[in-house]
């Protein structure tokens, strides 16, 4: 068995351990909430009923369906077995919605708004860090404290203000939703239009912050490798400033590829309150509906899923590492 293969092995063996506590935690902490979310549903139900016997033996049968009865324990293995067999169960709240479906409808919205977010403040952010640390002068004294402004700035903070200027006072924008609502989904250029229009300011507002926050990281490395011995040295030796650079940058983005993994692995939650302020139907809106209505089922698959993403992001990034770079690739060696 050679090196890369051991330290694959024990990557992927820590890997499936924090999955499995990642698991166990997700179906407990829901439960640990206070309330009772089956009376929500029975009072949903019963609503202009009267008679207490009707009540109570439709409560009883939620109760059973949802196995809320059982011993915490017993639920536990259920909820398992169900997890083997790609059944995260019937949500409470939208019942008698499934879990995976609400989720499948929700996660495309998320991905169309997050993804391209975070890859465009990704790269733009990088291009003006790098090039704040390189050319430095009035460029880097003004991008500095812009970037450090808008990093500060969360996101929700930056979205209500953009949703306040944007779409209630200059009407540019519509206020809320992925579409118009009287619009039925097709492939056609208005609807094609109307989700844009509503893409843009939610887009924007996760953009800014990531520019911001990518520019100061990637400023600081770019620095950091500028002064770095070997620079010096390639300097004495005659080597062109354009390959210098090429080599600053490329070590400088090692960093800022695994901020990249982390940013992808944590979308699908990363910019939950961004998603609640223009009630757009992403994962982090149906994760805030669910946690209000204690729609345990609905909770569970959301954060299983922000969790299954963000180890396989870690997971994914780790493994690259391992082949790309010298420094663990010398480790490995050593251990073997």
């Amino acid at each position: 068995m050679n090196a890369y293969t051991k330290y694959f092995l024990r990557k992927f063996g820590w890997y499936l351990l924090t999955l499995v506590i990642a698991i166990s935690l997700n179906f407990m902490l829901p439960r640990m909430i206070k309330g009772n979310p089956i009376s929500v549903i029975v009072s949903q139900m019963t609503q202009g009923m009267t008679d207490s016997d009707t009540i109570k033996k439709v409560y009883e049968t939620f109760t059973k369906e949802f196995g809320v009865d059982k011993p915490i324990l017993t639920q536990y293995w259920i909820y398992l077995k169900n997890l083997f067999t790609g059944n995260l169960g019937t949500s409470f709240g939208l019942y008698p919605k499934k879990v995976t479906d609400i989720l499948a409808s929700a996660v495309p919205w998320t991905l169309a708004l997050q993804l391209p977010a975070i890859l465009t403040g990704w790269v733009l952010g990088n291009i003006l860090g790098a090039v704040a640390a390189y050319r430095k002068g009035v460029f880097d004294k003004v991008l500095f404290p812009v970037a450090l402004f808008v990093n500060s700035i969360p996101f929700f903070t930056l979205a209500i203000i953009m949703l306040y200027l944007f779409a209630l006072n200059l009407k540019w924008f519509p206020l809320s939703g992925g579409y118009d609502f009287q619009m039925i989904p097709k492939l056609s250029l208005d609807f094609i239009g109307s989700v844009i229009r509503h893409h843009t300011l939610p887009f924007l507002s996760i953009v800014l912050v990531t520019i911001g926050g990518q520019a100061i990281g990637m400023r600081e490395m770019s620095i950091y490798e500028l002064n770095a011995d070997y620079v010096l040295y390639s300097k004495l030796l005659g080597i062109r400033d354009s390959k210098i650079a090429q080599y600053v940058f490329k070590n400088a983005m090692l960093p800022q590829i695994t901020g990249l993994a982390l940013s992808i692995g944590t979308m699908v939650g990363g910019s939950l309150i961004c998603e609640i302020v223009f009630s757009y139907p992403g994962i982090g809106t149906w994760l805030f509906t669910a946690i209000r209505q204690l729609d345990y089922p609905l909770i569970s698959g959301c954060t299983l899923l922000i969790a299954g993403t963000v180890l396989l992001a870690n997971f994914t990034i780790e493994i690259v590492y391992g082949l790309v770079d010298p420094r663990i690739k010398a480790a490995q060696m050593e251990e073997h």
